[in-house]
């Protein structure tokens, strides 16, 4: 079982490679658009809890 997974792993580290300049900007913009928009929607939903909390 451990011998299948160091198989498989090793298998996987030689179908890997650097990604190109263009690749990793394009993921990183992505992954930061996705944590802003997280951010953005936390914000929201914590202004309106706030807002109804302030009504109590």
């Amino acid at each position: 079982m451990i011998a299948r997974a160091i198989t498989e792993t090793k298998r996987i580290l030689r179908l890997t490679r650097k990604p190109r300049r263009s690749e990793f900007t394009e993921t990183s913009k992505i992954c930061g658009a996705g944590m802003a928009l997280v951010g953005v929607i936390g914000f929201i939903i914590f202004l309106v809890f706030r807002l109804v909390i302030d009504q109590l």
